[in-house]
């Protein structure tokens, strides 16, 4: 079966939002110094600038699947390109200390719903021969929206923009949200979100032009796992029947965070400071950084449907769990400086192969058609909590002992591999109906 254009082109525009997704998680790590300097920011007031955004995810993932049933994926995805677009310029424009946060809050609801409806979308569209790599494209953009923010934070830094930096920084991302918001007018709505909906003559024709193989017979396994022909399609999520895919989509999700990956990623540049490296230098280290993220993920994506995920995440916990254990050894004795740009270049790159590559997909296969938006939800929910607290919490933590966050994600890295490797079922090549039977749901 070969890839259907009109498929990859839904899926690339889908996953715009996982780029405006990264750009915005990582573009903060460029500006926190700045900021610090223009508002007067204490660490408290500096961690809850950086981990407002992410209680804005919170909200826009919790809240997500609510549009997302009732209008459609593909539709809430433009309001939320919206948010993308007002954060943007609101950043840029920022008048005070509380309207930056106002508007980084925004953006957080753009981030937050994206983390739900964009793999969501393009799971529902892609056969699952292609789901994985599929649905993948979305973190590949989210780490190319990574390493797109530490290049922009790097050229604008040596472009002597003074002190309107930092609004050029926050504000560029403007530009590809309304590219975002254009380009979603130019794809079809889900096909299982349609026949949720009875409307079973849309949902066969969007079947054909992505290119399902036998159109009628996906139909028709979609309509029985959602029961539309007897009016449930939809059902609450927390039943004991749906337990299963609940506990793995909060260990997952919860385990993603505990890893340290967006401590890391937010707060790169202070990590470097700590350790010695001067301001352009520590931006270079995080283009490296983002690099090596990006590689991995595009490694991961090509290997995602023939391993399998529940591989990779046994693969991506130990490199991940020596490699932060090296930098809390780096901090903790206060030698070997050099070290901590490999250590942390072999931690995002054993990230992006397993947890990062693994997680927006594994979340998008595990829950039913009729409930999927909520359990999507749930996960990215967790997911957003989890980083909004290790996010605040992490320059108070780091300012007393460097090296004991570390120690503590290594820690946590080990207990997830256990979890994983005694509870995760793998989910390669198998349909989303099809795993639904498998997960023993009725």
């Amino acid at each position: 079966m070969k890839l259907n254009s009109f498929l990859l082109r839904s899926t690339i525009v889908a996953a715009l939002g996982g780029l405006l997704f990264g750009f915005d998680t990582a573009v903060i790590s460029g500006a926190t110094h700045a900021l610090t300097a223009v508002f007067g920011l204490s660490p408290a007031m500096l961690g809850i600038t950086v981990s407002v955004a992410l209680w804005g995810t919170v909200v826009g993932s919790m809240f997500a699947g609510v549009p997302g049933d009732r209008i459609g994926r593909r539709d809430s995805l433009r309001w939320l390109a919206v948010c993308y677009l007002v954060s943007a310029l609101g950043c840029a424009f920022a008048w005070d200390w509380s309207s930056l946060v106002v508007f980084r809050f925004i953006g957080g609801l753009g981030i937050g719903g994206s983390s739900v409806l964009g793999p969501m979308y393009i799971a529902e569209i892609a056969p699952a021969k292609w789901r994985g790599r599929l649905v993948g494209f979305f973190q590949f953009n989210v780490v190319a929206g990574i390493l797109v923010a530490y290049l922009s934070n790097y050229a604008l830094g040596v472009a002597g923009l003074g002190g309107a930096e930092w609004r050029w920084k926050l504000g560029v991302a403007a530009l590809p949200a309304l590219f975002f918001f254009l380009m979603l007018f130019g794809i079809p709505r889900s096909p299982r979100w349609l026949a949720q909906k009875r409307r079973e003559t849309e949902a066969l024709q969007v079947l054909k032009i992505v290119g399902e193989e036998d159109p009628d017979r996906a139909l028709a396994e979609i309509v029985a796992s959602i029961d539309a022909e007897h009016g449930h399609g939809e059902e609450p999520l927390f039943s004991a029947k749906y337990r299963l895919p609940i506990l793995l989509a909060v260990s997952l999700a919860m385990f993603n965070q505990f890893s340290g990956i967006n401590a890391v990623l937010y707060y790169l540049n202070d990590i470097f400071a700590k350790a010695g490296f001067s301001k352009v230098s520590g931006d270079l280290q995080a283009v490296a950084v983002g690099a090596t993220n990006l590689l991995f993920t595009i490694m991961a994506m090509s290997v995602i449907d023939r391993i399998g995920r529940r591989t990779l995440l046994l693969i991506g916990s130990v490199g991940t769990a020596l490699a932060q254990a090296g930098v809390a050894y780096v901090f903790f004795t206060a030698h070997h400086e050099g070290l901590l740009v490999w250590c942390l270049v072999t931690f995002v790159g054993f990230f992006g192969f397993s947890q990062g590559a693994v997680i927006w997909v594994y979340l998008s296969e595990i829950f039913p058609n009729r409930v999927r938006a909520k359990g999507q939800s749930l996960g990215s929910a967790t997911h957003w909590v989890m980083n909004a607290v290790i996010s605040a919490v992490f320059p108070l933590l780091a300012a007393k002992s460097g090296g004991a966050p570390f120690a503590f994600f290594a820690t946590m890295i080990v207990v997830q591999f256990f979890v994983v490797l005694f509870f995760f079922p793998e989910t390669k090549g198998t349909s989303l109906e099809q795993m639904q039977k498998r997960l023993g749901i009725a």
